[in-house]
């Protein structure tokens, strides 16, 4: 069986694939580009995919699925490519999930990452959030970005993660890697330890309670760059969510804490590029006085439209990313549209744009 997991993890470097399902009553199936494609090999048995979780799952995994259910950890193979791991119990058999994690780091151009965002993480202190749903590219901006500090500055940079995804070597940097659950019992714990450990640059894998939200903040605000992760859609839904995650009475707190601290949002999303692979779109927000003081006074609601016309500073709106990405013929509408905010706004201007009715079609070769 262990032959068989060695050609699938093969398999899926080779061809590209994001993610490996492993369930019983069906053969494995990769998620290419974002569409699921069922290998042409046998049907998996139940001892198929029990023998395949124990063939690369660490022990403690092993137990924790018994205890609770299901467990997560990384896994090596070879120097090729390293996997995120989910295995879990369904209809009482084993299934899994493994998520590739290539081992090259792209650069913050080649993922099309403003220069707005490089300069956000090279300020001295403050909160940088990347957000977006599951599986939109969240820890290969990260690592793109750490990997970016790693090169060019001499910093000493502690990740906190659960699992840990990219490996990073020190270059410039030192870089203390820190796993959830096996350095460390949790997100909140190790971001208070980290503030007497020297650090410049904390990152903080997932922003998922209040305590963890908060040591968050505290540690930005006395002198670190701190990113963190969220799965919000948008920027404003992002710093809406840190500040409701609080209790009503701190709320007002928050908002003055996070009004000083936050440096700036990225919000992604994923879209199949048109010949296959896939591109991102981002929403920038860089906190700017001005916006600083709608997050101080509760005013959120206006940071689209600050937004809208920050672009000066580097500021992008999610659907002006989708506009541009469908202008440039990178993407098909529908995958647009499906990723759109405002749907119907996109529609209407990709309607306009057709029939030229924006000004700049004429130097546009459409």
């Amino acid at each position: 069986m262990t032959v068989l997991i060695d050609k699938l993890l093969q398999a899926a470097v080779k061809q590209g694939a994001s993610d490996i399902h492993i369930v019983v009553g069906q053969p494995p199936v990769f998620r290419l580009h974002g569409r699921m494609r069922k290998l042409e090999t046998q049907v998996l048995e139940a001892d198929d995919t029990m023998a395949l979780m124990k063939s690369i799952s660490p022990d403690r995994c092993q137990r924790e699925l018994q205890e609770n259910g299901s467990s997560d950890f990384g896994f090596a193979f070879g120097d090729q490519a390293r996997f995120r791991v989910s295995i879990f119990k369904q209809r009482g058999f084993v299934s899994m999930v493994l998520r590739q994690i290539p081992n090259d780091k792209l650069t913050p151009e080649q993922l099309g990452l403003a220069q707005s965002v490089v300069d956000m993480v090279q300020r001295p202190r403050g909160l940088v959030l990347v957000t977006g749903p599951t599986g939109s590219g969240k820890s290969t901006t990260l690592a793109s970005l750490i990997n970016f500090l790693n090169e060019e500055h001499d910093h000493h940079i502690i990740t906190i993660e659960d699992p840990i995804e990219f490996y990073h070597e020190h270059k410039k940097s030192t870089i203390n890697q820190r796993e959830v659950g096996v350095d460390v019992p949790s997100f909140s714990e190790a971001i208070k330890r980290a503030l007497r450990q020297d650090p410049d640059v904390i990152l903080v894998g997932e922003l998922r309670d209040l305590d963890t939200i908060s040591a968050a903040i505290s540690a930005a605000e006395t002198g670190h760059v701190v990113f963190g992760t969220l799965h919000t859609n948008s920027a404003q839904g992002t710093v809406n969510r840190i500040i409701d995650a609080f209790p009503g009475n701190l709320q007002d707190q928050i908002r003055t804490q996070l009004s000083t601290s936050l440096i700036g949002v990225v919000a992604q999303t994923l879209l199949p590029r048109k010949g296959g692979g896939r591109v991102a779109a981002y929403e920038v927000l860089v906190v700017t006085p001005g916006i600083a003081n709608l997050i101080r006074e509760n005013k959120t609601f206006r940071i689209n439209s600050a937004i809208q016309t920050g672009s000066k500073f580097g500021m992008n709106l999610m659907d002006d990313a989708l506009f541009d990405l469908w202008r440039e013929g990178i993407v098909e509408v529908e995958d647009c549209l499906s990723k759109s905010h405002r749907p119907d706004d996109l529609a209407r201007r990709i309607v306009n744009a057709r029939r030229g009715i924006e000004d700049d079609d004429e130097d546009d070769d459409e």
